[in-house]
């Protein structure tokens, strides 16, 4: 006769695992029945997201320049207070030279003054402090000893101010970092968006970047260059000559610029320095408030932070490196947000 055995029961603790995935499984299946599926952006939507993607990477590339333009201010310090720390030193060694010939004459003589002998070995700071002591020394010997003071106290100050320096020199630095990798994110996305469009719309938004930079061209009123005065001008031709050149963030010239790069580079062209960043410049000369009063040559500031610049072409028209993407052209001043011009 065959065993009929009873078979065997899972175990509580799998059966409650079982139903756990079971449920889970369940639920995953009916969110994903739910879910609305994903809209492809329309061309002029991917446009809107990716300009102001641009704008948000303009500004922090405005600010990337005024680091680097820090950085390099703090450089130059820094070299030149080590260079003027060294020379003190080997001016200081020369006065204590002095002091230790004073000295060894003294000796030869009859032997070293007590408050000499206590200057060679301690700091003259606590020396001269004691009246007392004063009053053993020689005319020579105080204006000698006063000389070395006051070295020490110029270069201890020097020093301060070289480590100063340093530390804000690693702090730029740092921020320095921080905003390339905060441009570098919004480039990125902004490319991962326009890689979402199909080579035809891309060809449409291209077309459409053109037809608006030709418009522009055209209505470009170069008889106003007579206008403008010689060394606007000259920043002006200057500019003229590197239309087309592309637009790289953080770069000056001569084959690449980003906006305030472009007017630093065509002003240095024609004799003049200004400052490196869009939001310096904008302090850079007379403010001009009203564009019918701009002349060929004037900078010209957009948006209320100051972070995109150009220069006046006539006409209503501004010459200047939009963003990435794009190349030295002519554009609408009311294409972006007017501010003010300034003159040089």
């Amino acid at each position: 006769m065959a065993s009929h055995r009873r078979p065997k029961q899972p175990s509580r603790t799998r059966v409650t695992v079982l139903t756990t995935a079971a449920a889970a499984a369940v639920a995953l299946s009916a969110n994903v029945a739910n879910a609305a599926p994903s809209e492809k952006l329309s061309k002029d939507e991917v446009k809107a997201k990716v300009d102001k993607l641009y704008e948000e990477a303009e500004q922090a590339t405005e600010k990337l320049d005024g680091a680097k333009e820090k950085q390099d201010k703090l450089q130059k310090q820094i070299s030149t207070l080590q260079d003027n720390v060294a020379r003190g030193q080997e001016e200081l060694n020369e006065l204590r030279d002095g002091l230790g010939s004073m000295a060894s004459a003294q000796y030869r003589t009859g032997g070293i003054d007590p408050s000499v002998a206590l200057f060679l070995s301690s700091n003259p700071d606590d020396y001269l402090d004691q009246a007392s002591t004063m009053d053993q020394l020689s005319a020579q010997q105080v204006e000698a000893l006063k000389k070395v003071q006051e070295k020490q106290r110029s270069l201890a100050q020097q020093r301060k101010e070289a480590a100063d320096k340093l530390k804000d020199l690693a702090d730029t630095r740092a921020e320095l970092a921080k905003k390339k990798k905060e441009v570098q994110n919004k480039l990125g996305s902004a490319q991962k968006l326009l890689n979402t469009l199909t080579a035809k719309e891309k060809a449409a938004l291209a077309a459409a970047e053109q037809e608006r930079s030709t418009r522009a061209s055209e209505r470009v009123d170069l008889g106003n260059s007579s206008s403008a005065s010689g060394r606007a001008a000259a920043a002006f031709s200057a500019a003229q000559s590197k239309i087309g050149s592309p637009y790289v963030y953080g770069a000056s010239g001569p084959s690449s610029f980003d906006c305030s790069g472009l007017t630093s580079w065509a002003y240095a062209q024609a004799g003049v320095t200004i400052p490196r960043t869009s939001q310096a410049q904008a302090n850079a000369g007379t403010r001009i408030y009203s564009q019918s009063d701009l002349k060929v040559g004037d900078l010209v500031i957009f948006y209320g932070d100051y972070h995109h610049v150009g220069l006046y072409a006539g006409n209503g028209q501004v010459l200047h490196a939009p963003r990435t993407g794009t190349v030295v052209r002519y554009e609408a001043i009311s294409n972006m947000t007017f501010e003010f011009g300034v003159r040089i």
